[in-house]
C-alpha cells in the first residue's frame, strides 16, 4: 500500500496515468502524421524522435539514408521501448520514402529554413488543418509527413525542392537551429493540436 503524505500537487504515478498498451497503439485511428528523418545519424536522436512519434502518435516513422535504425541500445535508451511501438521503415534515398508518402495522400513538409518557409509559431500564420497560406483544407482530415535533417547540414537541398512547403519553427534567440529531436517533438506537439 503507497501513503501518500499530504502535497500541494502530488504527481502521479505511471499507474494512474492510463496510458494505452502497445497493442492499443497499432489499433488506434491513424493520426495522419508521419516523420521522415533524413540521414540523421546520432541513434540518441532517432530513439527520441520515437518517443515522440509514440507520445503524439505518429502513424509511422521512415528512416531514410545514413541513419541509425533499431534494434540499437542507444535508440533504445531514449526512446524507452517506443522503437518497438511506433511501425517504422527504411529507405536508402530520402526522395523514394517522399513519393511514397505523397501517393499514400501525405502533404510532405521539410521543417528547414528556407526563404519561403511558412512560420510555426502561437497564433501566427500557419495552422495545421490549413494550407499553407492558412487557407482551411478540403473536407476530411490532412495527412502530414515532416521531413526533419541531418544534424549539421539539416534537410537535404533536393529533398526540400521535392516537399510541398517547408516549415519553420520562429525562434528569437542568437543560435540559428534547434536540436534535430527537440524540433521534431515540437512541431508533433503541434501538429497533434489540430
Amino acid at each position: 500500500m503507497i501513503i501518500f503524505a499530504e502535497m500541494k500537487d502530488r504527481k502521479l504515478i505511471n499507474a494512474e496515468l492510463h496510458r494505452i498498451s502497445a497493442a492499443e497503439y497499432g489499433v488506434q485511428e491513424a493520426s495522419g502524421i508521419a516523420v521522415v528523418l533524413d540521414n540523421v545519424r546520432s541513434a540518441y536522436n532517432v530513439g527520441s524522435v520515437f518517443r515522440s512519434g509514440d507520445a503524439f502518435h505518429a502513424d509511422k516513422i521512415l528512416l531514410c539514408g545514413i541513419c541509425a535504425l533499431p534494434p540499437s541500445a542507444e535508440i533504445h535508451k531514449t526512446a524507452l521501448g517506443a522503437e518497438e511501438v511506433v511501425p517504422w521503415e527504411h529507405f536508402e534515398d530520402t526522395l523514394d520514402a517522399i513519393h511514397a508518402l505523397r501517393a499514400d495522400g501525405y502533404t510532405v513538409v521539410a521543417v528547414e529554413q528556407t526563404e519561403h518557409s511558412v512560420k510555426l509559431a502561437a497564433g501566427k500564420a500557419f495552422r495545421f488543418g490549413s494550407d499553407e497560406k492558412g487557407a482551411p483544407s478540403p473536407a476530411g482530415q490532412p495527412k502530414y509527413a515532416f521531413v526533419f535533417g541531418n544534424e549539421v547540414e539539416g534537410v537535404q537541398q533536393a529533398v526540400v525542392d521535392e516537399c510541398d512547403f517547408a516549415l519553420e519553427i520562429e525562434q528569437h534567440g542568437t543560435k540559428h537551429s534547434l536540436n534535430v529531436a527537440v524540433t521534431a517533438g515540437i512541431v508533433l506537439f503541434a501538429a497533434s493540436q489540430r
